[in-house]
């Protein structure tokens, strides 16, 4: 009991705890491993192509309207505790507010607004970055297999003949792609296994060599099971589906060797399907695939899976 005979006692382990928890609340936003430099991006690395961007602008977007949410959810609530607590002198059950239709009404309305808002800016830029209608620069088989990647540069290259338009080991992918790559295109390839290593960074898994500047299609095929093809800095990610294909297309705007994994679990050595992408010169690019057609690597590896008899249907009403 206080000196002046009120109890007040039990306000101080409640303001102890209060403190506690905005104490506990600033380490944990202040004790990560960013630096204030990383903030604005909300976690994501630094964007590494020209569509990147749109994707970064995404996710602060939802964000952004995520925190609004939250700061107006936790405001409700602390204003309910504080203002509405019960009183030490009064036992009795407060008024009970019952089917009030205004309130009712906004958190209905409300909710589908911020539903519809999000669904329009993912339509609008889901739409951007499936966008295949510029004719690429560089076309690259991506090959999914448990448990590694293969890469077939759909390039004509000094040294290999062929044409990969007729060629068999790419029967799993669609005509409509096939139309748009170059003419007698031999091609060379790039195959990996789990242990396989980057001779530069010594990362594990293949590695992807890629042209700055150069818009690059990903034409996307697996062998066995659903794969998810992800180089982190270019914040896209696809899955490679047996018996469908997919595709996306980016512009590599930054030099350098960038990590890439299979973002679906796919099976026990699912955390070993690892590959490096390293973004160079086009000279230095085309230096490689000659490179590669002297090792002996020319023409294709198997696709992967042909095509679903439903899934030719599928494309064939849609074109």
């Amino acid at each position: 009991m206080s000196p002046n005979g009120s109890d007040r006692s039990p306000r101080r382990p409640m303001r102890r705890k209060l403190l506690q928890a905005l104490t506990a609340g600033l380490v944990l936003a202040t004790a990560t491993g960013c630096t204030y430099k990383d903030f604005p991006r909300l976690g994501m690395p630094t964007p590494t192509t020209e569509e990147a961007p749109r994707i970064l602008s995404l996710w602060q977007g939802s964000w952004a309207a995520a925190l609004a949410v939250g700061v107006l959810v936790w405001g409700l609530i602390l204003w309910s505790a504080f203002f509405h607590r019960r009183s030490r002198t009064k036992v009795e059950v407060p008024p009970q507010t019952r089917y009030n239709m205004p309130i009712e009404a906004l958190y209905t309305v409300v909710p589908i607004i911020i539903i519809s808002v999000l669904f329009y800016f993912t339509a609008r830029d889901e739409s951007k970055l499936l966008d295949t209608s510029k004719k690429p620069d560089v076309t690259v088989n991506v090959v999914g297999f448990q448990w590694s990647w293969g890469f077939n540069y759909i390039e004509n290259v000094p040294g290999s003949t062929g044409d990969a338009k007729t060629d068999k080991n790419l029967d799993a992918i669609p005509d409509r792609f096939k139309k748009e790559f170059p003419a007698n295109a031999g091609g060379v390839y790039d195959v990996g296994t789990p242990g396989t290593r980057n001779p530069q960074t010594n990362n594990p898994g293949p590695t992807l060599w890629l042209p700055k500047g150069k818009t690059v299609r990903f034409v996307l095929t697996s062998r066995d099971v659903i794969h998810s093809f992800w180089v982190v800095p270019f914040l896209m990610k696809q899955d490679v589906i047996p018996g469908h294909t997919n595709a996306f297309q980016v512009t590599p705007n930054k030099e350098g060797t960038f990590l890439g994994k299979c973002a679906e679990l796919c099976g026990v050595d699912h955390s070993r399907m690892l590959f490096n992408v390293k973004v160079v010169s086009p000279e230095r690019y085309e230096q490689h695939l000659k490179d590669l057609a002297k090792k002996g690597q020319t023409g294709y590896i198997p696709a992967g899976i042909a095509q679903t008899s439903h899934e030719k249907n599928r494309e064939t009403n849609n074109l």
